[in-house]
């Protein structure tokens, strides 16, 4: 049985954003985002909307190409980590980074599962009818670069592609 509220609802004027979500840019110039998540669905999810919120943020703004590719990457990044480099109760590390020279953006994700390496690939098999295989082949196309090394501070791997942006970015809004 639920109740009706003594007090009216009343509006509620939103605050600027959490400073952990949105800091300012590091001394340097350069813009990093870090941050772990669980290795499910959901925090694959969260990487790619959190990180959509960051590139807007740091000048990168929605709706325009290389912001929609780079949030692409990191969505396909982020499942491939849940998906093959998922290890129970172990979650999944990215870092999406933009040098002060506003010319790239790198991304990546580490997974605590070292038996499993990406693979390079050519290009699809066009008979085939699978709907599974062809997201380190998007994340080709759109990135400049990508490959993978084991990671240095424990078993697993991290996953990373660099992206060019097409000039310079603008700085963001509240620097």
């Amino acid at each position: 049985m639920t109740t009706k509220p003594t007090s009216p609802i009343t509006a509620i004027q939103l605050t600027d954003p959490d400073p952990h979500l949105i800091p300012a840019s590091e001394p340097s110039g350069d813009r990093t985002f870090e941050m772990r998540f669980t290795s499910t669905p959901r925090g694959a999810r969260l990487a790619r909307r959190l990180t959509a919120v960051r590139l807007d943020a740091w000048g990168i703004p929605y709706d325009v190409a290389p912001h929609d590719e780079i949030v692409l990457i990191v969505a396909e990044l982020s499942a491939n980590a849940v998906r093959h480099g998922h290890v129970p109760g172990r979650d999944f590390h990215l870092r999406v980074h933009a040098p002060a020279d506003g010319r790239t953006v790198r991304v990546e994700v580490t997974d605590t599962r070292a038996e499993r390496i990406p693979r390079r690939l050519c290009v699809p098999d066009a008979v085939s009818t699978e709907e599974t295989g062809r997201g380190l082949l998007l994340v080709s196309r759109l990135a400049a670069h990508w490959d993978w090394h084991p990671r240095s501070d424990g078993p697993g791997k991290t996953v990373w592609a660099e992206y060019v942006l097409p000039g310079r970015m603008a700085p963001a809004a509240n620097e």
